[in-house]
């Protein structure tokens, strides 16, 4: 019997390999204004303090524009919107000094607690404000006088990285200053994409009122590349601009986006340390597409799987036998050319699934394509109600180990696979449980 003391601490152990690929990289947050006003924010601010804890260098950039509509309402102004941009005359322009110097603030105030009995018990962070975004101002477009509404110009990225190496947390707020003294509204959105290519984050997380992205059914996305994210149909304005904003930073560069909850509690950790997350990941794959191969394909994926089944690595398929397994095969493409591809073969009767012929082209390995395809195999088996996958190997059985398989039995094997068991290559079985 499993009490709650050691279910936790397993669940601390599955954490282990998360924490471990976090450690020493670099993540940018960008929270609008909406999530500090929203009664989660406070739980948002100690797990981004447990991940600075857990060695994740992190810069946080903050909104303000219903604080800044706030303060406008009071004061009895009103500002006018183009293109969803505020248009910042000089009256404006000191609300919105205000609101942002306000929010961040509270929010250094929120990263400075250390209270007994309280998640930021012990912690002894230091937040980084400061000039670090160089702004110009947007202008006149089409008639439309911007005034002090501006674009980033330049971002400090030595000064950025010179704190992240010192363990503080950078903190950006939606201003932006010029040579000559002038400050700028700025985007939040602007200033994220901006930071996060140019300092190189390793991720992108974007907080949503919703969890993820979803679907045209309502389902959550999981998992999207950028070149289907006009393939979603997704109406709702916030997460448009949410998809909009990972879109323009992963063509910059940025490799990963996370689109996630604000108002969910722990919706930061479980995306981060789980294996599905909490909400929707956006890919910079956007000309390497994954898809599920057709008849078409026979010959890219013969091409791929030949050298190998000549070494003796993979066991040798037929041309007719691969025509009638092509629905099992997931394939990524680039440019029209099949560079990787992968076979699942379920065996519902057992609840299990064998993942087979995992292979990259020459000229493409190293780039993780196999992790992808076997993480797609694996979300789809579970969608298929299995709760585990093997894989019969004779040469590559560190990779699967390393991916989390464990060695097992031949006896282990779904019977119908015991008897198609060829005794001559004598192929190691490895088992992972889902």
């Amino acid at each position: 019997m499993t009490t709650p003391g050691r279910a936790h601490i397993r669940w601390f152990r599955n954490t282990a390999p998360y924490i471990n690929a976090h450690r020493g990289k670099t993540f940018v947050l960008m929270l609008g204004g909406e999530a500090a006003q929203h009664e989660n924010f406070a739980n948002i601010i100690h797990d981004i303090a447990l991940l600075n804890s857990l060695g994740v260098r992190l810069v946080l950039i903050h909104g303000s524009r219903p604080q800044i509509a706030q303060r406008l309402q009071r004061a009895g102004l009103t500002s006018e919107f183009h293109d969803n941009m505020r248009i910042t005359d000089s009256a404006a322009l000191e609300h919105v000094k205000d609101a942002a110097g306000s929010l961040r603030a509270q929010i250094e105030a929120l990263l400075s607690m250390g209270l007994p009995n309280s998640p930021m018990q012990g912690s002894r962070m230091r937040v980084c404000s400061g000039n670090f975004v160089t702004a110009r101002p947007i202008g006149i477009v089409n008639g439309i006088d911007y005034h002090h509404t501006g674009k980033v110009r330049r971002i400090d990225v030595a000064g950025i990285r010179r704190q992240l190496e010192d363990d503080s947390i950078v903190l950006l707020s939606p201003l932006g200053y010029s040579p000559t003294g002038e400050i700028f509204n700025l985007a939040l959105e602007d200033i994220a994409v901006h930071c996060a290519s140019a300092i190189g984050a390793d991720k992108l997380l974007l907080f949503g009122g919703a969890a993820g992205i979803s679907g045209a059914e309502g389902e959550l996305v999981r998992q999207c590349a950028v070149g289907d994210i006009g393939k979603l149909g997704v109406k709702d304005p916030e997460q448009l601009s949410l998809l909009n904003t990972a879109r323009r930073a992963c063509l910059a560069g940025v490799s990963r986006c996370q689109i996630i909850s604000y108002s969910d509690d722990c919706a930061l950790l479980e995306e981060l340390f789980t294996h599905d997350g909490s909400g929707t990941l956006v890919a910079n794959d956007d000309y390497e597409q994954a898809r599920v191969a057709d008849i078409e394909d026979v010959g890219g994926i013969l091409e791929l799987i030949e050298p190998l089944e000549q070494e003796g690595i993979l066991l040798k398929r037929s041309r007719e036998l691969l025509e009638t397994e092509i629905s099992r095969f997931r394939l990524l493409e680039r440019d029209g050319r099949i560079i990787a591809c992968a076979a699942l073969y379920p065996f519902p009767e057992e609840s299990s699934g064998e993942v087979a012929c995992i292979v990259s082209h020459p000229d493409y390995r190293g780039g993780q394509r196999g992790q992808r395809l076997l993480e797609e195999l694996e979300q789809e088996a579970r969608r298929l109600g299995l709760n585990r996958v093997f894989v019969l190997t004779t040469q590559t059985a560190h990779w699967f180990l390393e991916q989390g398989f464990v060695e097992s039995s031949r006896d282990d094997l779904p019977r119908q696979k015991q008897s198609l068991y060829n005794l001559q290559r004598n192929s190691k079985v490895f088992f992972k449980t889902l």
